[in-house]
């Protein structure tokens, strides 16, 4: 490992790890070298075989070599051709599976990483190390791993073979193949450093890709088809920049090589020659010699190209490494993690502050308590806080200070499953899965059966639409469910919620892509779902909160406000400057009508 380091081949972190992938393979790798080591055996013996050919056929003319050799020759090369087949796909077996672990093992592990963790990466870069730096692992594994070993198993069979015929031209040979190395040690970390260049510009490239098919409809309805185009263009130059300069190094190490092995051959041809003319060597040795110098210089030569798939390769496997490195909610598994059982679904806040970026918060010192069952209406402008707040019930983050608890108890004892099972969400962001029906329905609730999806559709008025739909719950909705109307998606979302019958609820704008017939509708499902259940309603339209246990009114990360729909309309506070807006001269005609009509009351 230490000599694989020195030479250029990366540092040794790199190299453990690179064994490490290796280790649970073993047997396919022992067979495969086995068949290398035979490989190598039977090359040198190829060469070794020139020198009965020339010295006994052509130069001693006996006939009964001349039958047996060429029988010979071909159970050599049929033998040397067993050897390769098993090498190579004995390694690339071991290849494909340890690529293949590696890439479920990395989405694994990504799955579980936090939602902060996502907050802070490109989906496309993601992309790109689950795609291109696993495959650029696989050339590694498959490509560098089979030439070294083989490489340097037939260097060292014909090695032993130049000495055996003529051990004055071999150390000749020997003192300029290290100079022949040259190249693998200058052109090393240079290729280790442009191939690391490379794969972060081409993981820019997959986001640029993923961003611009992701938002299609963004970038036509704003006429941004250009800007898109010269945007990739730009991050495709600086890829095809790296990719030349890669390209430049490799090219350039295999004919620089040849060039230096140039002299030792030539060196050789000289004295080798002057051997055979003055009688101290046979010309079937000389080429028999010459024979295996030249097929000496073949693996040497590809060293060079075998570097660079192995430096491509370490550098994808630190970039893998990157993101293995990094502690996942996996760790929860600890003892110290217990399994939240079932809830009432009391919820309580004390004194908590949570900030995104560790500098500008976004809660400040929140305490509320609420009740099991209760509804609680979460208001106020954008940014106030409302979404973070319920997100930390969910522990998608967790607070910068304070305790979040439920049934007295603290949410960071419980695993994060048991807790989330405890949960049911619907978002403002309506996200199906590319699938059916009755798949993004059953998702809120793993085993469930089809009365089940189908009460819960119910429940949520989507049943009548879906089964208009071409193939009923069997219809695939499209990526982000496109094929669906606004309306469509977030009913099938609120029966994702409703089948998984969690003891609280979170809807944050849950029906907002709603109009005001299918509003009405299901807002009567949603009564149905939140009786017994601790509610938390996100939402802009104040009509939709009225009949809430309790209003939380939120500015600048704090409740400001408290209390129910008439009382905070009385107090005059901010909730009220927000209900004016929405519904202008209306209110204040309402409101008028309801002073003149007690001025008449206490005037009777």
């Amino acid at each position: 490992m230490k000599v694989l380091s020195h030479i250029g081949f990366g540092d040794q972190i790199a190299i453990k790890r690179f064994i490490e992938i290796l280790r649970p393979y073993k047997k396919l790798i022992i067979l495969s070298v086995f068949c290398m080591a035979g490989f190598s055996a039977f090359t040198a013996l190829t060469a070794y075989i020139i020198r009965p050919v020339m010295d006994d056929v052509f130069f001693n003319k006996d006939l009964r070599r001349l039958f047996s050799i060429p029988f010979l020759i071909l159970l050599v090369f049929f033998i040397k051709g067993l050897f390769q087949w098993g090498s190579d796909y004995f390694l690339q077996a071991a290849g494909l599976s340890i690529v293949s672990d590696l890439r479920a093992k990395l989405f694994s592990h990504l799955t579980f990483m936090p939602v902060s963790f996502f907050d802070n990466q490109s989906g496309g870069e993601l992309l790109s190390r689950i795609t291109n730096d696993v495959q650029e692992i696989q050339e590694a594994v498959s490509r560098a791993v089979t030439g070294l070993v083989r490489d340097v198993f037939t260097i060292l069979g014909l090695t032993v073979v130049i000495f055996y015929q003529n051990w004055q031209l071999a150390l000749i040979a020997m003192g300029v193949l290290p100079i022949a190395f040259c190249p693998l040690f200058v052109f090393g970390k240079l290729l280790r450093k442009f191939a690391h260049k490379s794969q972060q510009a081409m993981a820019k490239l997959a986001s640029i890709i993923h961003e611009t098919f992701r938002g299609v409809r963004i970038v036509k309805a704003f006429c941004r088809e250009d800007h898109e185009i010269k945007k990739f263009s730009n991050q495709n130059r600086e890829f095809l920049h790296y990719a030349k300069k890669l390209a430049f190094i490799d090219a350039m190490a295999s004919p620089l090589m040849e060039c230096i092995g140039a002299i030792g051959v030539a060196a050789i041809v000289g004295y080798g020659g002057y051997q055979v003319i003055t009688g101290k060597a046979t010309p079937g040795t000389f080429f028999s010699f010459i024979g295996a110098i030249i097929l000496i210089y073949r693996p040497v030569k590809s060293l060079s190209r075998i570097n660079t798939y192995l430096q491509r390769g370490l550098a994808s496997l630190e970039r893998v490494y990157s993101i293995l490195g990094q502690e996942s909610q996996r760790a929860e598994i600890a003892p110290t993690y217990l399994e939240l059982p079932s809830i009432r679904g009391g919820v309580e806040f004390r004194n908590v502050s949570f900030s995104y970026d560790g500098t500008t918060r976004a809660l400040s010192n929140v305490s509320f308590s609420v009740e099991p069952g209760e509804v609680i209406a979460l208001v106020g402008p954008s940014g106030s806080g409302k979404t973070t707040l319920v997100n930390l019930i969910a522990r998608f983050y967790d607070p910068l200070e304070g305790v979040i608890l439920i049934d007295g108890q603290d949410i960071r004892r419980f695993t994060y499953h048991s807790l989330r099972r405890n949960v049911a969400i619907v978002t403002q962001q309506n996200f199906l899965f590319n699938d059916t029906v009755r798949n993004n329905i059953a998702y809120g609730k793993e085993g469930a059966q089809e009365y089940e999806i189908i009460e819960a559709a119910r429940l949520a008025y989507a049943y009548d639409f879906i089964m208009q739909l071409p193939d009923g719950l069997d219809t695939i909705v499209g990526e982000q469910g496109i094929k669906l109307s606004g309306g469509e998606q977030q009913r099938i979302c609120i029966a994702r919620a409703i089948l998984k019958n969690a003891p609280i609820l979170i809807m944050d704008e849950a029906t907002s892509s709603l109009d005001s017939e299918a509003e009405k509708e299901v807002q009567r499902a949603l009564e149905n779902l939140m009786a017994g259940r601790t509610t938390f309603i996100i939402a802009h339209r104040l009509s939709t909160v009225q009949r809430a246990s309790r209003i939380f009114v939120m500015s600048g990360g704090k409740i400001v406000e408290e209390g129910r729909h008439e009382e905070l309309i009385s107090s005059g506070g901010l909730y009220r400057r927000l209900y004016e807006l929405q519904y202008g001269k209306a209110f204040k005609l309402n409101r008028t009508a309801e002073a003149l009509e007690l001025h008449v009351a206490k005037g009777n």
